[in-house]
C-alpha cells in the first residue's frame, strides 16, 4: 500500500555484467540492459560494485553514469576505495550493503546497530559529496533507529525472508515490512525494498 506515494521500480542490472565476466566478452552489455530498462518505464538503475569486481566494473559505473537518464544507485560496501570513487563520480544514492566473499548475492541486511562508529564517517563522506545514502537493512525497528540515527536519507529494507517464506509464511513476513516502513517514514527515512 502505498497511502498516496509514488512506487517506482529500480531495476538491477548487475547479472548481465555476471554473463558478460563469465563469457570474457564485451556482451552482454549491462549498460544496454539499463538502458532497456529505462525504455520500459524503470525509474533509476542499481548496480553493486563489489570489492572483488567479480561482475560489475568500475567502467560500467562509469559508462552508466554518463548513460542512465533516470537515476544510479551504487550499491557497496563501506570499502574506502569505493567510497573515493563513489565521491569523485557523484552517482544520485549510494546503498550501503555487507558484502561477503562466498555469497552469491547479498544475503541479508547491514548491522547497523552496533557499528555506527565505523559507518558513520562514511555516511557523513558521500553526505558531504552530495549522494543521498541509503542503507540495506533487515525490517528490524533497532536496525531502522540506527540508521535514522546516522542520518541515512533511505533505508532499504531485506524482502528476502518475505520471499523464501512460501504461502504459509508470506502473510507474516508482509506484516513485518510493512510495520518497518511505518517505522522508518515516522522516523524520516524514504523507504525502499528488495532483494527477495
Amino acid at each position: 500500500m502505498t497511502r498516496g506515494r509514488t512506487l517506482g521500480l529500480g531495476v538491477n542490472v548487475d547479472h548481465v555484467a555476471t554473463v558478460r565476466q563469465a563469457r570474457g566478452t564485451d556482451y552482454p552489455d549491462p549498460v544496454e540492459a539499463a538502458l532497456a530498462a529505462e525504455r520500459g518505464g524503470a525509474s533509476g538503475i542499481t548496480v553493486h560494485l563489489r570489492e572483488d569486481r567479480r561482475h560489475i566494473q568500475d567502467h560500467d559505473v562509469e559508462r552508466l553514469l554518463a548513460a542512465v537518464t533516470s537515476k544510479v544507485n551504487l550499491e557497496m560496501a563501506a570499502d574506502p576505495g569505493i567510497v573515493t570513487m563513489a565521491c569523485r563520480l557523484g552517482p544520485a544514492d549510494c546503498c550501503l550493503v555487507p558484502e561477503k566473499r562466498a555469497e552469491l548475492t547479498t544475503e541479508g541486511g547491514l548491522s547497523v546497530a552496533g557499528h555506527e562508529k565505523g559507518l558513520a564517517p562514511v555516511v557523513e563522506q558521500l553526505g558531504a559529496a552530495g549522494i543521498r545514502v541509503s542503507l540495506f537493512i533487515d525490517p528490524d525497528e533497532r536496525e531502522i533507529n540506527a540508521a535514522a540515527d546516522l542520518g541515512a536519507a533511505v533505508v532499504e529494507l531485506h524482502t528476502g525472508s518475505y520471499a523464501a517464506a512460501g504461502p504459509g509464511g508470506a502473510g507474516a513476513e508482509l506484516e513485518r515490512i510493512e510495520a518497518a516502513a511505518g517505522m522508518a517514514a515516522a522516523r524520516g527515512l524514504a523507504v525502499n525494498g528488495g532483494h527477495g
